[in-house]
């Protein structure tokens, strides 16, 4: 939320950030396969949706779903940033989860950190076991673990920087939880790695555009986000990993409320009912992110195409 960062490195991380989307969107238009413009909405989608479901961790704490590693392995690192962006972007300005002025940091900690950290490890353990098919599931697995334990080292060393928690004390704090909370980004991560494997192989071949039509892909992606979308209410209601560590060392008063309300903690306005609320919310969630993700994609394959056409 907004009040953890100080102005100044809230202003920095934003800097950071719009120069690496910048480049992530150059970057994407060259690389991006046609058919991996839907699976870029998909992916967006499926990631809004599963990072929703909270899952308890020991402690009285709870964790959710990054996604970063998932996208990156299918997709390729730039235009992971791209899809991470939509997500985490969206959550901020719609819903209020996570604040505007420190939206940049939040970009970079989870959009920049979480990709690139999954790539290199992936890359880095597929190259180890030789690319044996046993190897995407322990490749996969650290890569989503890694992301989410060097993403809450960024995200510590933000808070010292801003004066908000002394290095000595959020670093061990946020590592500690979040050590926990990243074995279970890798087994969701493994877990749709392994269907994946099942059913759609060609997909694991890291960043590389499928030549099997997407229109199956596509539907079976949006069914499975609309079913976490469903199953939203059933998020533990623990706070999750930042929260807890900023309550444990008393710099939770510190965060500052959303100075405007569109969908406030993923309930819809005007909705009585707290659990159709949710879901409202989710559903909601779901098309517009993909809408966002779908047409950066689009946009960036049209730009391409004219640029070619202009040789």
């Amino acid at each position: 939320p907004d009040g953890f960062l100080s102005v100044l490195i809230s202003v920095i991380f934003w800097i950071i950030s719009v120069v690496m989307i910048g480049i992530a969107l150059r970057k994407t238009s060259q690389t991006l396969g046609e058919r991996q413009v839907p699976l870029m909405g998909v992916l967006a989608a499926a990631i809004f949706a599963g990072q929703m479901l909270n899952f308890s961790v020991t402690g009285g704490t709870s964790g959710h779903l990054l996604g970063a590693a998932i996208a990156t392995i299918l997709l390729g690192p730039w235009p992971a940033v791209l899809v991470m962006t939509s997500v985490v972007s969206i959550q901020a300005l719609l819903f209020q989860d996570g604040g505007i002025l420190a939206l940049g940091a939040n970009i970079f900690n989870m959009a920049i950190v979480g990709v690139f950290v999954s790539y290199a490890v992936y890359q880095l353990l597929m190259n180890l076991t030789k690319k044996q098919s046993w190897g995407i599931f322990v490749s996969g697995f650290m890569a989503a673990w890694t992301s989410i334990f060097i993403a809450s080292l960024a995200c510590a060393l933000e808070l010292a920087l801003s004066g908000t928690s002394p290095a000595n004390i959020a670093i061990p704090a946020m590592a500690g939880i979040h050590a926990i909370i990243g074995i279970g980004e890798g087994l969701i991560t493994t877990g749709a790695l392994v269907f994946l494997f099942a059913v759609r192989k060609d997909l694991l071949n890291i960043g590389e555009a499928s030549s099997a039509r997407s229109k199956g892909l596509v539907i079976g992606g949006l069914v499975i986000a609309l079913i976490l979308a469903v199953l939203s209410p059933l998020a533990s209601s623990h706070p999750d990993g930042l929260e807890w560590v900023a309550e444990q060392h008393g710099f939770l008063e510190t965060a500052k409320e959303a100075f405007y309300n569109i969908i406030p903690d993923y309930e819809v306005p005007g909705i009585s009912n707290p659990v159709l609320a949710t879901i409202a919310a989710g559903i909601i969630g779901v098309a517009i992110v993909f809408g966002v993700a779908y047409g950066i994609a689009r946009a960036e394959k049209q730009i391409t195409k004219r640029e070619g056409a202009q040789r």
